[in-house]
């Protein structure tokens, strides 16, 4: 074990939990992001406008539903997975966000909820992103209660399922292939999963515009109007909304890992420009309440990725509770939200620059806190579990 040989922000060498092969993959994925990400995604980010000609390189890396051990699927450990999308948050959370919803909430449903022939049908493509997927649950008046308040309906008839609706922070759904909608059964009031074609007939787009955060992806609200959807696309085993809530589960630890990234990121950016910005005379590295922010920064980013890869142990182990992963985005993202903060407080008046960096990790870091399920509701949840007590009412 050499704790030389990982990044200065894994200050106890979480890294090295990995076997050989998958640092091997993150350290390509640093690389690629380093090298080719970081050098243009603020252009990208001030024009809200999402990098498809990146694309290409992601699918080299082979990184899309790494944890999935489906057709054509990486078939990783859900700690890989993990660091990963934290490695990919640490340069852009706009990409990791991407990949949460096309490699995580999209291909996890057809991988959870999906029949043998379905997941043979669009796991391989999914993982080679030669199809990109979106996932369409939260609505114009359902976010945290959606559970109960899913208002999108679908009415089967005959070989077919008519859907009706409105969805919205769909990400990726602008450019998406493969949708998966989830609408509520008339016939028995229970929450189905639907795969929707790109183009189908009655499925209009509306982009979200004017966002401070997460600028790159393509956020939109999507109108089903009598949209007819083969019994073939219906996910076999999605059959109520606790199926759903299995992919929630599923992703919610990821969201953890993109938020321990964020901090990641701000807090190496911070430190760097310390090392060169000079005031009085002297790096103001060198200052004992600069050093005492960086202290506290990595901290954070310590005792949140910790936190990460036990979950994500858990989930490998297939032990892993909502309340686990619930209490690591609850956590990790309110420590996200104070390390961002600190690093734009290291930088001054320069902070809001975005040339470096810090200031686009302030902005994103605000949607990473409220997505994947507020900090109170995942306060509710691990709540109810220790003192077996709901209070969500």
């Amino acid at each position: 074990m050499d704790l030389t040989d990982v990044p200065e922000s894994d200050f106890l060498g979480f890294e090295l939990l990995l076997p050989d092969a998958d640092r091997e993959l993150m350290a390509r994925v640093r690389e690629h992001m380093t090298t080719t990400v970081e050098p243009v995604i603020n252009e990208y980010w001030t024009r809200a406008q999402f990098p498809h000609e990146l694309l290409p390189g992601f699918a080299q890396l082979g990184i899309a539903g790494v944890q999935f051990d489906g057709p054509g699927c990486p078939g990783r450990s859900s700690l890989a997975d993990g660091m990963i999308s934290m490695e990919l948050a640490r340069t852009d959370p706009s990409i990791a966000t991407f990949f949460g919803v096309h490699g995580g909430l999209a291909m996890g449903s057809v991988h959870l909820c999906g029949s043998d022939e379905q997941r043979q049908r669009w796991l391989p493509a999914m993982a080679s992103m030669d199809l990109i997927g979106a996932f369409g649950l939260t609505e114009p008046d359902q976010g945290s209660g959606v559970a109960g308040g899913l208002a999108t309906s679908a009415r089967r008839d005959g070989d077919h399922w008519v859907l009706d609706g409105e969805k919205k922070w769909i990400g990726n759904a602008t450019f998406a292939d493969l949708i998966v909608i989830w609408a509520r059964d008339t016939a028995d009031g229970q929450v189905k999963g639907f795969v929707v074609d790109k183009g189908a007939e009655g499925m209009s787009f509306e982009l979200q515009r004017d966002k401070i955060a997460l600028r790159a992806v393509q956020n939109a609200t999507i109108r089903l109007d009598g949209v007819r959807v083969a019994e073939e696309n219906r996910l076999a085993g999605a059959n109520s909304f606790a199926d759903t809530a299995r992919v929630l589960r599923l992703t919610r630890a990821g969201v953890a890992w993109m938020a321990t990234g964020c901090a990641r990121g701000a807090y190496e950016h911070a430190l760097r420009y310390t090392g060169e910005r000079e005031q009085f005379g002297r790096p103001i590295a060198g200052f004992q309440l600069v050093q005492d922010l960086l202290v506290r920064m990595l901290g954070n980013v310590t005792a949140s990725t910790a936190m990460c890869a036990r979950v994500s142990q858990l989930q490998d182990a297939d032990v892993l509770r909502d309340e686990h992963a619930s209490l690591a985005k609850a956590f990790c993202t309110v420590r996200m939200r104070e390390t961002v903060g600190w690093a734009r407080e290291v930088l001054g008046g320069n902070g809001i620059l975005l040339e470096h960096h810090v200031g686009r990790f302030v902005a994103d870091a605000e949607a990473i806190y409220s997505y994947e399920g507020t900090r109170e509701i995942n306060t509710l949840i691990v709540g109810r579990a220790i003192t077996g007590m709901g209070a969500f009412v």
